[in-house]
């Protein structure tokens, strides 16, 4: 592809490249860099990529867009280098995202079985449907990991391209605030985006929960439509910000546009009446816990936004299965239970150790750490929740990262100083597991918090293989 094809509709300040030139690649990551690419510099959350401009064209580059260019260098010079980016990504791929309806989903929680219950009933209406998120992406039923919420726009638009050539009629993508921030999403245009809710998590990077909830705000800026939950704190901010017109959705408040009555907190599942434009539907959804009365509204909300009749939709909810790593039941044999769970805020905790206080006929074992080089002031927060809601506390290491895994642990200690809630506290988290396995009694439910989906533990930038379900399967093998 042409340069000047690759930089249709980008706002190109200066240039001293030659737009005639084929382009190989495009690349953003100097290492991967070969003869005849295009190197995009990106201002990055650990690095610039400008400091490797040179290097790049070491490699071979044919150009570079950056937003400072340096003397004598064949460059395109950009006010943005990342919306420049999500730009030239969207033209070398043919806009796939224009081919299809897009749907976003943002919040602190509820995003991944969000979109896992949209995919579920648009499936069942007669639609192939790609779903991007934390967990895997997907292209129908193909399974393609990932490594983060919501990709790079270059591996974003790829992924597009993919979902679109294999049939996908609708993409549903969980829209982190990071990449709202870094322009991962810029110039997709979505039919509907969906709000879940505002709590702390990231403010390692956002710094004010104000910041946090502005950078969600933006999908709403973006979308045609929006979903929003009334019944979170954030709602009234949320509205006010959105350009678009929005559907309201609660458990109780009658000014909702969807409104959840009769509720029905089952150890398997939830039922209640969905009300939505004067019409009532019975809706039972087999995942456990009041948080997912709110996700199967956010998730309805949607649908319903998109023209999907309530009668329709609330069927097809029946038949909906719970996400791994969320609320996951893991097969012991034993007179107790053990469930993983995705758990890594203060409001992730509380939800589901709520949501577990609500059927658990035994004690409440929580077993969790905190994840390193993150939001220091959540760990007592954590610490503290769990001290209340459990009966007894397992304190572990999650992902430490570059941080030192006993120094996380006293952060989160400190939170549980006043507590009576019996505790201990064990670095290694598979030796943390086997204890509470050891020490499990009829009728407990141990509830594994933090890691969820996840496969490994990340220790000094190396990602261990670790999987709790293996874990829990050793145990009883040995």
């Amino acid at each position: 592809m042409k340069l000047q094809e690759l930089l249709k509709g980008v706002a190109v300040l200066s240039s001293t490249a030659d737009g005639e030139a084929e382009i190989g690649e495009v690349r953003y990551d100097s290492r991967a860099v070969g003869k005849g690419d295009l190197f995009v510099a990106i201002r990055g959350y650990a690095t610039d990529g400008h400091k490797y401009i040179e290097k790049a064209l070491e490699q071979g580059a044919a150009a570079v867009v950056c937003e400072e260019a340096p003397e004598g260098a064949p460059a395109v010079v950009v006010e943005n280098s990342r919306k420049a980016l999500a730009e030239i990504a969207a033209n070398r791929f043919g806009h796939p995202a224009d081919s299809m309806v897009m749907l976003g989903v943002t919040g602190t929680n509820g995003k991944t079985t969000t979109t896992y219950l949209v995919k579920h009933m648009l499936e069942d209406a007669g639609h192939k449907v790609g779903l991007i998120g934390t967990n895997q992406n997907l292209i129908g039923s193909e399974v393609i990991e990932t490594e983060r919420t919501t990709p790079e726009s270059y591996e974003l638009h790829a992924l597009f391209a993919r979902m679109r050539d294999a049939g996908c009629t609708h993409v549903i993508m969980e829209v982190s605030s990071h990449s709202l921030v870094l322009d991962r999403v810029h110039g997709i245009r979505f039919a509907v985006g969906a709000f879940t809710n505002l709590t702390q998590d990231h403010l390692d990077f956002h710094k004010t929960m104000e910041n946090y909830r502005q950078a969600k705000a933006v999908l709403f800026t973006v979308s045609d439509k929006g979903v929003i939950n009334l019944d979170d704190a954030a709602a009234s901010k949320m509205l006010a910000d959105a350009k678009c017109p929005c559907l309201t959705y609660s458990c109780g408040k009658p000014e909702a546009t969807l409104c959840a009555t009769a509720l029905q907190l089952h150890a398997d599942g939830v039922e209640f009446d969905a009300r939505y434009n004067g019409e009532t539907a019975h809706v039972r959804l087999p995942i456990p816990g009041h948080f997912s009365v709110e996700n199967a509204l956010n998730a309805l909300g949607m649908v319903l936004a998109l023209g999907m009749p309530l009668a329709d939709a609330a069927k097809s909810m029946a038949t909906a299965t719970g996400v791994k790593g969320r609320v996951e039941v893991v097969p012991t044999d034993t007179d107790y239970t053990v469930l993983i769970d995705y758990a890594h805020s203060p409001d992730g905790v509380e939800n589901v150790l709520k949501a577990v206080r609500g059927f658990a006929k035994g004690r409440v074992v929580a077993l969790f750490g905190c994840g390193g080089d993150r939001d220091r002031t959540k760990r007592p927060k954590m610490g503290k929740i769990a001290s209340d809601l459990a009966d007894f506390c397992v304190v572990t290491s999650d992902n430490p990262r570059t941080e030192e895994p006993k120094a996380i642990i006293d952060d989160i200690l400190e939170g549980m100083k006043d507590s009576k809630t019996p505790m201990q506290v064990i670095v290694d988290r598979p030796a943390a597991i086997h204890w509470a396995l050891e020490h499990a009694q009829k009728d407990d439910i141990i509830v594994l918090m933090g890691k969820g989906h996840e496969t490994y533990q990340e220790v000094n930038h190396v990602k261990h293989h670790m999987d709790e379900r293996e874990i829990v399967a050793d145990y009883f093998k040995n």
